[in-house]
Order: structure tokens, then sequence, then C-alpha cells
């Protein structure tokens, strides 16, 4: 990174840290007196029911401490769901007047393993002592505020267990439903038709405005409902290194090869230092001399980088490959031999017995009967080695059987020592039996990889000192621009590039194709921005984004530009589907095809629960529904399907025979439906007023 802008790092960083101590310490005296957020001291509310700051920070706080590695803003996204979800809930408890005793909670509790399965909790049998539980707590007042919490959570659980089994219980299926999945199934019918393809005329032809997309839109508007949103455009002006910059990296690289002279100002003489090709200490060298460490490693081909490995992988040993592109790298590298075998790849069939480590064993057996079982595996396995897989599917107690038993690749002394000494002693094809810890395995050698060993000096491809002060310029400069002239129009005069705006919501963290920059974000919707305001971003290790902030989308629906890709086929098509019917006229489906200029198609026994017509045209329900309207030879009124607009004449329609019971049948649709359960807190949220005052707080 070049100098200055280090410095300007440094220096928004020690600004940063100061302006954040002198925060803090004005926020704290603002709360003690109680003066912080006049608009709300809750962070939210559902249906009238507030929820807390102060209990929705710790709870945030917990989780970003759980060791997930999530943000604030995911860990306060993901609580503020939770407790959307319990508010919604616990209504629904509350309406229904569902309550659960002590019993009920504490098979929940149990249900964890930590309660469940702990050896405190256990009597001599191993099962779980109720008794044990209660006296652990009662003598602990510590672990008694923990449980408590924990008991909440359970009864929550167990409130929401009921309520579950309430709603499937009530998704019932009638017989009436059964029977018309049978004829849907059954009933069959034959037709002529005549189509006409949507894509017969050009898109370019039939234009759509933005009003007629938010028409669309406002006309289903559950399909379009959104959160009110925040528009931005930006420009993103790179800090990457130049065309000068990486000449330059190359060449100091190509210096390294040859040694050099350098002034000893303890002997008052100039010494001659090994380059890269005649260095003893190869280790020393490259750790002297590299942005990445020396590895000593032999790695395979398909290791090594795509590009080069053909060249790199054939060097032999004391050759110098490069300057070549590794990554974000520039690199030379050195041979320094070639070892066969680095890699082994093997399966494996592992029977566990009692008192061994496997995890979960199919089947109990003591240790005779395990290894009586592993070689008479062995033994069919070496009567028919391409039963292996198989074998490994049906009896193998590890998890790799749903692969077959295959490991994959793996390098010495990775897995388990009796393993690791089989596998590296043999070759391939080899078929043993080898006794580990976790039980016996029956193991087959399927490849082995040779590698290289290559000592690679690697330095960054990052911009100079005067590329970056050239960027900062620019960047600057286009900030200055922008606030005073038309965006667009001032990214043009500097040769730069407006990015497509994103439309952010309130607690976004992704930013476009940049990732997560919830900085812009914030800024985005803080009530000091204003319509038409510009700011500069910097980014670590991308450059810096200048943005604008174009407005704020309040209509409850989503943007036209994000709507325009999914609605406009659908009002192309329906403009479309207008001029072909203006086509389509005529006394004969023979003459309404010649008309549109197509040929009649025959389409034979289709169903409405399959409504698949011939010739790659794929479903067709709506086609297929009117065709089962018809009588016989009767023509229809044009009909737009979902590939284009459609004539069809009913040819023969065989009804299904008449069946006492439809029960099959009503499983079948109770079976499409079991997930209509997932519906309802949904449709909750979609039907409840929720406030949400996360930005007050700076989330």
């Amino acid at each position: 990174m070049a100098v200055l802008a280090k410095i300007r790092q440094r220096s928004a960083l020690l600004i940063g840290v100061i302006a954040l101590a002198l925060f803090a310490f004005i926020i704290q005296d603002l709360f003690t007196r109680g003066t912080f957020g006049q608009s709300s001291k809750d962070v939210g509310s559902i249906d009238g029911k507030d929820i807390s700051f102060e209990d929705f920070r710790v709870k945030v706080s917990n989780v970003e401490k759980s060791g997930q590695g999530i943000t604030s803003t995911e860990a306060a996204n993901r609580v503020w769901d939770q407790e959307v979800s319990i508010a919604l809930l616990s209504s629904q408890f509350d309406k229904l007047g569902l309550r659960v005793g002590e019993k009920h909670i504490l098979e929940v509790l149990k249900s964890d393993p930590n309660i469940g399965k702990n050896p405190m909790f256990l009597n001599a049998a191993g099962m779980f002592d109720v008794v044990k539980f209660k006296d652990y707590f009662k003598s602990n007042p510590e672990a008694a505020q923990y449980i408590s919490q924990k008991e909440k959570d359970a009864e929550l659980n167990a409130k929401f267990q009921i309520y579950n089994t309430l709603i499937k219980s009530g998704l019932y299926t009638t017989a009436s439903e059964g029977k018309l999945k049978y004829e849907m199934e059954t009933n069959k019918v034959s037709f002529a038709f005549a189509a006409a393809p949507y894509s017969s005329i050009k898109d370019s032809e039939v234009k759509i405005s933005d009003d007629e997309i938010v028409a669309y839109m406002k006309k289903n508007e559950k399909k379009f409902k959104a959160d009110a949103t925040r528009e931005i455009q930006y420009v993103l002006v790179e800090d990457k290194a130049s065309k000068e910059d990486e000449a330059e990296i190359k060449a100091k690289l190509t210096a390294l090869l040859s040694g050099s002279v350098v002034y000893n100002a303890k002997t008052g003489k100039n010494d001659s230092l090994p380059g890269f090709r005649s260095a003893t200490n190869i280790a020393e060298f490259v750790n002297a001399n590299s942005d990445v460490p020396y590895d000593s490693t032999y790695v395979p081909k398909n290791a090594l980088p795509a590009v080069d490995a053909d060249k790199l992988f054939s060097l032999p040993a004391g050759a110098i490959y490069g300057p070549y592109v590794y990554g974000r790298y520039y690199a030379i590298s050195k041979s320094q031999g070639f070892k066969a075998g680095v890699n082994a790849k093997a399966s494996h069939i592992l029977i566990g017995y009692e008192g061994s480590q496997t995890p979960n064993p199919k089947e109990k057996r003591t240790k005779e009967e395990a290894k009586a079982k592993a070689e008479e595996i062995l033994a069919q396995v070496q009567a028919n080695p391409d039963s292996f897989m198989m074998l490994a599917f049906t009896s193998s107690d590890d998890s790799s059987a749903q692969q077959g038993g295959d490991l994959g690749y793996f390098g010495p002394n990775q897995m388990v020592k009796p393993f690791n000494d089989f596998v590296f002693s043999n070759g391939i094809g080899k078929v043993g039996l080898v006794e580990t810890p976790f039980g016996f395995h029956i193991i087959k050698i399927t490849d082995k990889q040779d590698g290289i060993r290559l000592a690679t000096i690697a330095q960054k491809i990052e911009p100079s000192e005067a590329t970056s002060d050239k960027v900062f310029t620019l960047a600057t400069k286009f900030e200055m621009d922008a606030a005073d002239k038309d965006f667009n129009a001032a990214a043009k005069e500097l040769g730069l590039k407006v990015a497509q705006p994103v439309n952010a919501k309130a607690m976004d963290e992704a930013f476009g194709s940049l990732g997560n920059q919830r900085n812009i974000v914030r800024w985005a919707f803080d009530k000091e921005t204003s319509k038409g305001d510009v700011k500069r971003f910097e980014i670590a290790n991308i450059g810096h984004v200048i943005a604008q902030y174009k407005g704020e989308n309040k209509s409850g629906l989503v943007s036209v530009d994000m709507a325009r890709p999914y609605v406009e086929p659908i009002l192309k098509n329906k403009k479309k589907a207008e001029l072909l019917k203006a086509k389509m006229q005529g006394s004969s489906l023979e003459a309404i095809a010649k008309a549109a200029g197509v040929a009649v198609q025959q389409a034979a026994d289709v169903t409405l629960d399959n409504p698949v017509l011939p010739g790659g045209v794929g479903q067709e329900p709506r086609v297929v529904g009117n065709a089962f309207a018809l009588t016989a030879n009767k023509i229809s009124a044009p009909i737009e399907g979902n590939t284009g607009v459609y004539v069809v004449k009913n040819i023969k329609t065989v009804k299904a025979p008449a069946i006492a019971n439809h029960a099959a049948y009503v499983e079948k649709v109770k079976a499409q439906s079991a997930s209509d359960v997932n519906r309802v807190l949904p449709a909750l949220k979609n039907n409840a007023k929720i406030e949400d005052n996360r930005l007050q707080f700076n989330y």
C-alpha cells in the first residue's frame, strides 16, 4: 500500500478512535439522563407490544458472542426476526388459551443433549432423573437463573408444538378433493391445435412503460410488496496496480534471479550476494524476499495454478519458472525435486463394536463379532472387487458409506496410524483389513498422486504510492464535481462508469457487488442525508466508492427496476397476444393456422394433472383445460397460453371410470399440502402491524 494511503488510513483511524471515545462519553451521559432517543425508548413494536432496547441489546450481544462469526447487523436481524416470531406466536397461544404443565416443559428440556444426556442428571440405569435435576438447581443459585431462562424458552417451545399439532390437524383433505385428483390424473382429452408463439413477434416491437409496470404491481400487490428502500447510485474508483506497477514488480522478481552487489557498512567493502539461481539456503532466501513464507511440502499437480500447472509440474530439479501470475501475486518458482505418492485416495468399510470410537454404529456387536464380520466382507471384496461400493453402502458404520466408502485424497499422517501405514506402504488396488481405535477397516487403495516441491518467491500485485495518489485525486475530484453537477455527466467527463443503482432496505448489509458495506446503507438512511447528496467512502483493499442518494421508495412496492425483469415479459406477451389474436381468424382450424402462418398439430391423451403439449412446448394448463371444456369437433376462441396463443379443436374426451373409494388420491393431496403449515407465520407477519426502530439505535 502506498505510504500516503497508509498515512490517510492511520489518520482516519486515529480520528475515529478519538471520535468514538467522545461519542461513548456523550452517549453514556445521554442514556444516564434519559434524553437519548426521544422519539422511542423501544427498538420496535409488534401489534402494539413494545420490545425494549435494553433487552434487545443484551440478546444481540449474546448472539454476537456465540462464536458463529456473524456481524452485529446480522445478529440484530436474527434477534429481530426471533422477537417478531415469538410475539406473533405468543399472541396466538394466548388467544387459544394454550397452557403447558411441568411434565411437558421437562420433556422439551430433556431433548437438549446438554440437559437430557448430562451425566449429572442421569440415574444408575443411565436414564434422566428429575429429582437429581431439580436438586442440582436448588443448591446452585447461579445455575438456577440459567435454567429459569431455559424453562421460559422450553415453555414457548412446548406451546408451539401444541399449536403446530393443532394447525396440522386442521389441514383436512376431503373425499371430493381426492375424487378431483383422480379425475385430473385419469380423464384424457385428444385435440388438434394451432399455436402462434409469442417469440414470432420481436421484443423490440412491443414497448412497456414504467407506468404499465407500476399498474401491474398494484394489481398484484402481494407479490411485489416490499419494505421502504433507498436508491443509491455509485461509482467505484479501484485502487489497483497499474500496468507500470505490474511491470516494476516483475522486474524486481527477475532481478532476484541473479546475484547482486551490496555495500557492507561494517567492512567498508562491497559484498556479492547470491541470487535465487545460486542461493544455497533456499528457505532463508525465499523468506527474505517473498510476501508468502517458504513451504517445504510436496504438492500434487491439481494444487498448482491451473494455467501454469503443466510447466511447473514438469520442472527438473533446480530449474526456475516465472515470473507468472498466482492469484494476486507475481511469482517465480524453483523446483526442489519430485516425489511419488505424496497423496493417496482410498475407500473403506468400517465395522465398529461396543467400546470402539465409532460415532454411530448401525448395530450393536462385540469386538469378536465385528472382526468376524470384517473378515467376511474382506473375503467378499477379494472375490468380487466391484462389490466394494455396494458393501460400503449397506455395511459401513462410517458416514462415508453414502459415498460408497470414498474418503477422497489425503496426505501422510492425516489418518490414524495403522490406516495411514497400510495406505502409504501399498500400491493402488491393494485391499486389506486394518484395526484402529474406531473399529475394523476394509481398505481399498484407489489412487495416488505424485508431487513436486517448489520454492516460490511471491510478491503481491498492489498499487504504488504514485498510483494510489492518482486514484485518490481522481476519486476526490469526482466527489466534488458530482456534488455540483449531474452525477452521470460528471462520471462521463472523467471516464468513470456509474454502476447499477442499489435499492437498499434499512437493515441491509450487502451493497451491490461490493459485499458488506453497512456504512453506505446507514448513510443513505440517515435523517441528515438528503436526496442528491454525494459522499465518498474508502473501502479497504478495493478503492473508493462515491455514492449518491437518489431517493426513497415509500410505495410499499419493489422498485420498477427490480420488477421489470419479471413483469416486462408478462406484459409484452399480453400485447403480443392481442396482435396474434387479430391474425387467428377463420371458419376452420386449418384456416386459422394458415392465417397465423403455423401448422395444425395433434395432442393425444393429455390429462389436467400433466398438461404438457407435444413438440417440447411444455405445460399449457389453460389450453388443456379449454380442450376439456369443448364438445367433440368444437373449436375454441383464441387462448392466451404460457408460450403463445392457441386455438384448439376437441377430437375426443375419455372420462375416467367411476371408482367407489378415492382414499389413495386423498392421501396424495394430503401429502402435497403437508407443507401448508409453514405458511402460518408468514401470514401472521403479513397481517401484523410491525414498527421497526432499530435505525434509531445505530444498528
